[in-house]
C-alpha cells in the first residue's frame, strides 16, 4: 500500500469516526467463510456496519479525529474490527447473539456518545444501554402518567364539583 493509499484510508477512518457516535472494536479472527459471512448479515440485519481494519492507520485516525478515544487505541493489537451503529446497544446484540453459536467476535472496546468501554467483560453493560428511542419513550410514559392520574380522577368524580373535589381528597 502506497504512502497515497495509507493517507486516503486514514482520511477517511477519521470521517467515519468523526461521523459515528457510537463505534465498536471487536476481534473476529479465527472465522471461517461461512461465519464471517454470516456476521455480516446478522450486522447488516442490524443495522450495524463493519470492517476489517489495520491497527497503525485506526490509531492514527483516532489521533486525528477531535474525539478523546481514552484507552481504546491500547487495544488495537491482533485482528480488528471496526462496527459503526447508530443505536448504542446494536453491535452488541449482534456480538451477543452471535456468540451462542461461536466464541468470536470478542469484544475489545467501544466508544458511545463519548463514554469508553475497554474489555468483553464490558459487553453485557454495553448490551443493555437503552437506545435513544427507548429513552424518549420512558419519559414520555413518566410524563403521560400524571395526566393519566388527573384525568381519571375527573372521569370517576362524576360531573359534579363535589365528586371531583372529593375523589382528588382521597387521592392526595
Amino acid at each position: 500500500m502506497t504512502r497515497e493509499e495509507k493517507s486516503k484510508v486514514i482520511e477517511n477512518l477519521t470521517a467515519q469516526l468523526t461521523d459515528s457516535p457510537i463505534i465498536y472494536l471487536a476481534d473476529i479472527s479465527g472465522l471461517n467463510a461461512l461465519q464471517s459471512s454470516n456476521l455480516r448479515r446478522a450486522c447488516f440485519k442490524a443495522g450495524v456496519k463493519i470492517a476489517v481494519v489495520k491497527n497503525t492507520l485506526l490509531e492514527k485516525a483516532m489521533e486525528s479525529s477531535d474525539k478523546d478515544f481514552g484507552a481504546l487505541p491500547e487495544t488495537l493489537k491482533g485482528n480488528t474490527s471496526i462496527m459503526t451503529s447508530d443505536t448504542g446497544n446494536a453491535p452488541a446484540k449482534v456480538i451477543k447473539e452471535f456468540r451462542k453459536k461461536s466464541e468470536k467476535p470478542l469484544l475489545k472496546g467501544a466508544y458511545i456518545e463519548e463514554a469508553v468501554y475497554v474489555g468483553d467483560d464490558q459487553l453485557e453493560n454495553l448490551v443493555n444501554i437503552k437506545s435513544k428511542e427507548e429513552v424518549i419513550g420512558d419519559i414520555i410514559g413518566l410524563l403521560q402518567s400524571p395526566a393519566k392520574n388527573v384525568i381519571s380522577a375527573l372521569k370517576s368524580g362524576g360531573t359534579t364539583i363535589a365528586g371531583l373535589v372529593k375523589t382528588l381528597q382521597e387521592r392526595g
